[in-house]
C-alpha cells in the first residue's frame, strides 16, 4: 500500500527517508530565527541573523559565545541569557505548520517510531500522527476547546468578523478549538484533544497507575520521616539514652532522629543523577524503596543507639533519590494541562504519608513485648515504614518508563510504546514525543555551545556554578530560592513532625494521649495541604509566604509560651498547647508547605535549573538535618518557651526576608522573570519597605483607595517591557494556566 504521507503536499524541506538529526536541528533553528527577528523588529530592535545554531529569541546571538563574568553584564549577554531560556521555553515557535509537519515525519521516519524490532517500514497511521502532533506540539492551545491562542493565518480559516469580509488580508486573529491542519484530526481526536482543557483528570488507566506508584512513593518518605516520632518514647529508654537533663543523651537523640537527612544531604541527593542515567526514573524508585523498605525492617532489629544510627543514615540512601526522582517521573508521564497538579500532589502525600506514620504509632503503642528485649511495640512502629516502601515495589511492574529518559538513551521506539500507553490516541503520543525530543535538542545544543565557548577560551568546559554567583539575575534567583528553602525547615515544622509525641508529653499529656494527638497535627497537616494546590496559584507564592510567616511566629511565641500555665490539674496548659500547633499546622500547610520547590522551580532560568534544584534540593536536607539534631538540646537549654521562641523568631526574620528579597514569580513570563530578578537588591529592599508601609497606611490606618500601591521595580534593561504592544508580543512565552506549570 503506498503511504500517503510519504513527501507529501508541501513537503519543501528535503526531509525525508535521508533526514539525519543535524537536518532537523537546522530547520528548527532557522525558522526560530526567523520568529527571532520579528520578534524584536515589533519591539524596534533590530540586528542581524547568522546561520547555524542560533539561540531562540535573540536576532544575532550566538551560544558559542560565553557571557562576561561581572556582575554588570552587556546588553548582548543579557540577550544572550535570555534567547537560551526563550529557545528552552519554545523550540518550535516561529516554525510554519507545513515545515513542523514534515518535521515530524522526518523524525518518524528516521527512528523507526512504532516498527515492531523485527524490522519494516513506519506505518502510515504513525505517519499521520506525527506530522498532525508536530503540528499541534507548536501550538497547543489552539487544538484545545474554549481556548484561545493567537496565530497568524496559515492554514488556519479565522472566524468570520462582523462587518469584514471573508479572505480578508492576513492578519492576527484569535483561533477557538481549531488550528492549522484541524480539519485533518477525526472526531474522536479533536475530542480528546478538548477534553484535555475541560476535564484533565480524564486519562488512561496507565497514566493512573503512574499516579498511584508517585503517590505512593510520596507516602514511604511521609511515614519514614515520622514513626520515630512516637517509637522514640520508648528506644530512648530502651537504649539509655533517656537522662531529660543529659546535654550527652539530648544530642544522641537527635543524631538518632536526624540520621537520613544528613545522608541526603551530603550523599542521597547526590545520587540521583547517575542513578537516573543508569537506572531510569522507574529502576532509580524501586531501587530507592527497595532501599527504604530493608532499612525500615532493619531499624526494628537494633538493639543500641548506635546501631540505629547507622540503620537510619542507611534510609537516606532510599529517601534523597526517590524525593527528587518521584515528581520528575510523575511530571514527564502526564499531559501538559495536569504536570503542574501532579507534582504539587507530591506535598500532598507527603503529608499524608506523615499522618499515616502517627497512625502506626498509635496503633502499635499496645502491642505487649512477648519477651522480645528492649520492648516490641517501638520495632513494630519503625518497620511499619516498609509496608507503602513494599507495595511500590510489588506494584511498579506495571508501570511504563518515563518516555523522556528513553529519548536521552536514543531509545525513540520505546519512548513512542511508552508514551502511547499513557494517552488516549497516537496524536496526543506524537505531539508529547515530538515536542520532548526537540526539546532535549534544543539543551544539548545550548550546553554544547556553551562548552565549545569555554574551550575556545582554554578552559574545559562551561562553569554553571560560576555563573550562578557571577550573574546578577542568576545569583538573585539563587538568594530567593535559599530564603525559601532554609525557611522551610527553620520555620519550624519539621521540630513538631518529628518530636510532636514529646512535645505533648511534656505538656503532660499521657503517652498514648501524646500519640493521639500527634495523628490529629497529622491529619491538619493533611487536610490543608489539599487546597494548596488551588492557593499557590490564586494568592501568589509571595502573598502566601508573607501572610503565613507571621502568623506561624505568633502560633509558635503561643504554643511555647502555654508552657508557662501553671500545671495545676486543669486542662487549660494541654489545651493551650494542642491549639498552637494545630493552628501552625493549619497556616503552614498552604504556605511554606508547597511554596519553597515551586517557587525554586519558577525562579532560576530554565538552563540553569537544574543546578538551581540540585543546591535547592540539598539545602532543606542539610537544614532538616541541624534542626532535628538539635531540638533536644535546645529544649534543654532554653526550655520550651526558649526553644518555640526561637522558631518563631526565624518566621520574624523570614517574613523581613521575603519581604525585602523575594520578587513574586506567579503567571509571570520568561522575560518578566528575567526584569524583577535582575533588579538590584537594594531596589528590590526598597520596594518592600515601600509595601510595608503602603500596607499600614492603607489597611491599618485606613487610608483606603486614596493610598497609592508602589510600583513593583524591574531592571533598566527590561524598561522596554512596558511598551503598549507587551502583552501581545509576549503572550505565547507561558502558558497562564495554574495547573500547567513544571
Amino acid at each position: 500500500m503506498a503511504d500517503p504521507y510519504k513527501n507529501g503536499p508541501g513537503d519543501n524541506t528535503g526531509a525525508g527517508l535521508g533526514a539525519d538529526n543535524k537536518q532537523l536541528s537546522g530547520l528548527a533553528n532557522a525558522q526560530t530565527n526567523k520568529a527571532s527577528i520579528s520578534h524584536h523588529e515589533d519591539l524596534g530592535e533590530t540586528g542581524s541573523t547568522t546561520t547555524g545554531p542560533t539561540a531562540t529569541g535573540t536576532a544575532g546571538a550566538d551560544p558559542t559565545r560565553t557571557p562576561s563574568s561581572g556582575g554588570d553584564d552587556s546588553e548582548a549577554d543579557l540577550r544572550e541569557r535570555q534567547a537560551w531560556s526563550q529557545k528552552l521555553q519554545n523550540p518550535l515557535a516561529g516554525i510554519s505548520p507545513d515545515e513542523l509537519a514534515n518535521m515530524g515525519e522526518a523524525y518518524a521516519r528516521q527512528h523507526n517510531v512504532g516498527v515492531p524490532k523485527e524490522g519494516g517500514e513506519v506505518s502510515a497511521e504513525d505517519i499521520r500522527a506525527f506530522r498532525l502532533g508536530a503540528v499541534i506540539a507548536g501550538n497547543p492551545q489552539m487544538y484545545t476547546g474554549g481556548a484561545s491562542a493567537s496565530a497568524s493565518s496559515q492554514n488556519v480559516q479565522a472566524p468570520p468578523v462582523e462587518g469584514q469580509a471573508s479572505g480578508s488580508a492576513v492578519q492576527e486573529k484569535q483561533v477557538y478549538g481549531g488550528g492549522p491542519f484541524y480539519n485533518e484530526l477525526t472526531d474522536r481526536e479533536r475530542e480528546v484533544l478538548a477534553r484535555e482543557e475541560t476535564h484533565k483528570w480524564s486519562n488512561p488507566k496507565q497514566l493512573y497507575a503512574v499516579i498511584i506508584i508517585c503517590s505512593l512513593s510520596a507516602a514511604v518518605q511521609g511515614m519514614d520521616e515520622t514513626v520515630v516520632n512516637g517509637a522514640q518514647i520508648f528506644y530512648k529508654s530502651a537504649f539509655k539514652i533517656d537522662d531529660p537533663q543529659s546535654s550527652r543523651d539530648s544530642w544522641l537523640v537527635g543524631l538518632c532522629n536526624s540520621a537520613p537527612y544528613l545522608c541526603c544531604a551530603f550523599i542521597g541527593c547526590w545520587l540521583t543523577e547517575p542513578m537516573n542515567k543508569r537506572f531510569g526514573r522507574k529502576g532509580t524508585v524501586l531501587i530507592a524503596c527497595v532501599i527504604s523498605a530493608l532499612a525500615c525492617f532493619w531499624q526494628a532489629f537494633t538493639n543500641t543507639w548506635y546501631h540505629m544510627f547507622i540503620a537510619r543514615f542507611c534510609l537516606g540512601l532510599g529517601i534523597g533519590p526517590k524525593s527528587a526522582t518521584t515528581p520528575m517521573f510523575a511530571a514527564e508521564c502526564a499531559p501538559p494541562k495536569l504536570r503542574g497538579a501532579l507534582v504539587m500532589q507530591w506535598q500532598m502525600w507527603t503529608a499524608f504519608g506523615i499522618m499515616i506514620g502517627y497512625v502506626a504509632d498509635l496503633a502499635f503503642y499496645f502491642v505487649p513485648d512477648h519477651g522480645i528485649e528492649l520492648g516490641l511495640n517501638w520495632r513494630l512502629m519503625m518497620g511499619s515504614a516498609m509496608i507503602p516502601a513494599v507495595l511500590v515495589v510489588c506494584l511498579i511492574h506495571t508501570c511504563v518508563e518515563s518516555p523522556r529518559w528513553y529519548l536521552t538513551k536514543d531509545r525513540h521506539a520505546d519512548a513512542y510504546a511508552a508514551i502511547c500507553r499513557l494517552r488516549f490516541e497516537k496524536v496526543q503520543a506524537a505531539r508529547d514525543l515530538f515536542y520532548m525530543h526537540t526539546l532535549l535538542e534544543a539543551e544539548r545544543e545550548i550546553l554544547h555551545g556553551k562548552n565549545k565557548a569555554a574551550k575556545a577560551d582554554g578552559k574545559k568546559g562551561h562553569n554553571f556554578v560560576k555563573e550562578l554567583f557571577t550573574v546578577r539575575r542568576n545569583r538573585n534567583a539563587m538568594i530567593a530560592s535559599e530564603i525559601v528553602m532554609f525557611m522551610q525547615q527553620f520555620c519550624g515544622v519539621n521540630v513538631l513532625a518529628y518530636y510532636s509525641s514529646q512535645i505533648f508529653l511534656d505538656a503532660n499529656l499521657s503517652q498514648v494521649s501524646a500519640l493521639g494527638a500527634s495523628v490529629g497535627w497529622g491529619v491538619i497537616n493533611w487536610l490543608f495541604a489539599i487546597p494548596a494546590i488551588y492557593t499557590i496559584d490564586t494568592f501568589g507564592r509571595r502573598n502566601l509566604l508573607l501572610t503565613t510567616f507571621p502568623l506561624m511566629a505568633l502560633f509558635l511565641f503561643f504554643t511555647g509560651f502555654s508552657f508557662w500555665i501553671p500545671d495545676d490539674g486543669s486542662n487549660a496548659r494541654i489545651a493551650c498547647v494542642a491549639l498552637g500547633v494545630y493552628l501552625f499546622g493549619i497556616v503552614y500547610s498552604p504556605g511554606e508547605g508547597p511554596v519553597p520547590f515551586t517557587y525554586s522551580a519558577e525562579a532560576y532560568p530554565l538552563y540553569m535549573r537544574p543546578i538551581g534544584m540540585s543546591l535547592a534540593t540539598a539545602t532543606t536536607w542539610f537544614f532538616n538535618f541541624v534542626l532535628s539534631v538539635t531540638w533536644p538540646s535546645l529544649l534543654l537549654a532554653f526550655k520550651p518557651q526558649g526553644a518555640f521562641g526561637w522558631y518563631a523568631g526565624w518566621n520574624v526574620i523570614g517574613f523581613f526576608a521575603v519581604l525585602l528579597l523575594l520578587p513574586e514569580t506567579k503567571a509571570k513570563t520568561l522575560e518578566e522573570l528575567d526584569a524583577v530578578f535582575s533588579v538590584p537588591l537594594r531596589r528590590r529592599a526598597a520596594y518592600g519597605w515601600a509595601q510595608f508601609h503602603y500596607f499600614f497606611k492603607r489597611y491599618v490606618f485606613f487610608g483606603g483607595k486614596s493610598v497609592e500601591a508602589p510600583p513593583e521595580p524591574i531592571a533598566e534593561e527590561f524598561q522596554h517591557m512596558h511598551a503598549p504592544n507587551y502583552e501581545k508580543n509576549y503572550q505565547q512565552e507561558t502558558e497562564r494556566d495554574a495547573t500547567a506549570r513544571v
